[in-house]
């Protein structure tokens, strides 16, 4: 165990900084490997606000090991990842939606452990508050960022077990947990009331205040970007709970927030459109003048769309990113991602699946190519006959280094920010809006079929709706109008697609629109099992799930597709078994 003594103010600063560097995540894990009964060695651990601050540096240390888990659980159990040649069984059992009880994706004490060290850490920021150890502003946000973390690993709990123990201080033994009669479950509907309850009722909602210790630049670095950020995760909870009005308003804040790392307002969350000069942008496009010749796709780690996953923290990539957690080479923990699934440096166990593949293949873009070229261009390619998926390994291949092992852990962006304020505005009838977003952008779709080009866009081009569906995407020259909006190209815009039609029940179509478009643009991402859970549960329809499950072993020819889309017709068996080892 790393004991940390109290410092100076510079020595605390400097301490800081080099964790964060090494994105501190070996030296502050230790740093909360204390037995609960050491009080002593605890009361000297919580001395002033840096101590605090590497007390939360540390719990995301924690939080870090459940990465591999996170994206397995939510991307093999759902329809746009299989299985390799090289797969174990049990990832083989995930996608079969058939475990074994010593399947260690499926242990839930690796979450219980982050949320042990997150009630540790909340009960003594509790005592160093009522001991004038730091200001209630200090303490009002690093107890929100924790809190809001503990809330996010218990989200992730409930979808994917269901019945959970809900604890909110340390205990004195983990393993009592499994014992139900020490410690009762929750049913998900109960804990999502729960964790709304808990997360709403915080005294802080915003990221950390600028000027806060643990906001730090190292080497062009700024460690904002590494904190949950609790208004997206306020959205979230609002949106599996329903609460549409409010889901949009939480989403709507982070879309209109405060730009950092010197990213210009107009950019920042808006899903802006190409820069069809330079291509210095996030959008899948082609040189200038050559928008018809697929050899000209831009195809870079520097330029646009692919660039999302192989730029460095730029302005650029500060526009786009919301929350991502970065591995180091020389600290632990290791990258899981290259090892899973990289073909060359790692043993490649996870791949698209044929309906995945098959539905960027049935999208048209707007130059005619019968493609999405965000599949089979950027977020996978083949490698002699094996699909690779290769959002996480472009900087690793970039590095040509076999013992370089950079890369992130992505949570959350601007895309995925878009289609949950759509999902929620289409929910709450704001379905122009929401198909605005998911498609073109604001612009194109409030301006009238019978604009004439020069006439005055004062009173178009915008939702003239309240907050939080008040959007100006104005651009005019006689008078001069250039809107907030007016860069935002929609998700399929970005992208170079074709609008996709309304076809009957506005809400249903849309919705059923905004779920693929996540599919073809957040893939592997880790948000898939969710996104078809949360939609099934809503409309009370197994099959919205089942179905595409059932799609996508079909396609990959398992014998076992039509067995498991029987099992996945009943809801009880979309949670995993809660075995604790």
């Amino acid at each position: 165990m790393t004991t940390i003594k109290k410092q100076t103010p510079k020595q605390a600063k400097t301490f800081l900084c080099a964790m964060v560097l090494a994105f501190g995540l070996n030296a502050c894990s230790d740093y909360l490997d204390v037995a609960p009964e050491d009080k002593l060695i605890e009361e000297q651990m919580y001395q002033n606000v840096y101590d605090a601050d590497a007390a939360v540096i540390g719990i995301y240390g924690k939080f870090m090991n459940l990465a591999e888990k996170y994206v397995v659980l939510n991307e093999m159990r759902a329809d746009l990842m299989s299985t390799t040649y090289n797969s174990t069984p049990y990832l083989e059992q995930l996608s079969e939606h058939n475990v074994s009880d010593d399947n260690p994706y499926i242990n839930p004490k690796d979450f219980y452990i982050v949320i042990q060290n997150c009630n540790d850490a909340l009960l003594h920021f509790d005592q160093m508050l009522a001991e004038k150890r730091f200001t209630q502003s200090e303490y009002d946000q690093r107890y929100a960022d924790i809190g809001c973390l503990r809330t996010w690993v218990y989200l992730q709990l409930g979808i994917h077990f269901g019945n959970v123990p809900y604890i909110t201080k340390p205990v004195e033994n983990l393993d009592d947990l499994k014992n139900p009669n020490l410690f009762p479950k929750l049913a998900f509907p109960q804990l999502l009331d729960e964790l709304l309850k808990f997360t709403e009722n915080l005294n802080y909602k915003k990221m950390y205040a600028s000027g806060s210790s643990l906001l730090v630049t190292v080497d062009g670095f700024n460690t904002e970007k590494f904190f949950i950020n609790k208004e997206c995760l306020l959205g979230d909870l609002n949106l599996w709970k329903g609460n549409y009005l409010q889901a949009a308003s939480y989403y709507k804040n982070v879309m209109e927030s405060t730009p950092t790392g010197g990213a210009n307002t107009l950019d920042y969350y808006r899903v802006k459109q190409a820069e069809v000069v330079t291509n210095d942008d996030l959008a899948v496009g082609y040189l200038r003048d050559y928008w018809e010749d697929a050899t000209t796709l831009v195809d870079s780690d520097t330029k646009g769309w692919r660039s999302i996953f192989g730029r460095s923290r730029d302005v650029l990539w500060n526009t786009e990113w919301v929350w991502s957690l970065p591995y180091t080479s020389n600290f632990a923990p290791a990258n899981p991602f290259i090892n899973l699934f990289s073909k060359t440096g790692g043993s490649y166990m996870a791949k698209p699946s044929q309906r995945a593949m098959d539905l960027w293949n049935s999208q048209v873009q707007q130059n005619k190519f019968p493609y999405d070229a965000r599949g089979p261009k950027f977020t996978y390619k083949m490698n002699g006959n094996d699909p690779v998926i290769k959002k996480y390994i472009y900087k690793f291949e970039a590095a040509a280094d076999p013992f370089n092992k950079d890369g992130e852990w992505m949570l959350y962006r601007a895309a995925k920010l878009h289609l949950r304020y759509a999902e929620a505005a289409n929910r709450d009838k704001q379905h122009k809006i929401a198909n605005a977003l998911l498609n073109l952008g604001i612009n194109n779709a409030y301006t009238p079929a019978d604009y004439v080009a020069g006439s005055s866009v004062a009173d178009i081009q915008q939702t003239k709706e309240p907050f939080p569906y008040d959007f100006d995407a104005r651009t005019g020259d006689y008078p001069y109008f250039r809107g907030p909006w007016h860069r935002g190209a929609g998700l399929r815009g970005r992208a170079r697609l074709n609008a996709l039609p309304v076809v009957g029940d506005s809400l249903i179509s849309i919705e059923n629109n905004i779920i693929d478009e996540a599919a073809l643009e957040l893939a592997y991402e880790g948000n898939r099992w969710e996104d078809l859970m949360r939609v099934a549960l809503r409309r009370n329809d197994p099959a919205f799930l089942a179905d595409k499950i059932y799609e996508k072993l079909s396609k990959d020819n398992n014998p076992h597709a039509s067995e498991v889309r029987s099992k996945l017709m009943n809801v009880n068996n979309w949670y995993l078994p809660f075995v604790w080892k």
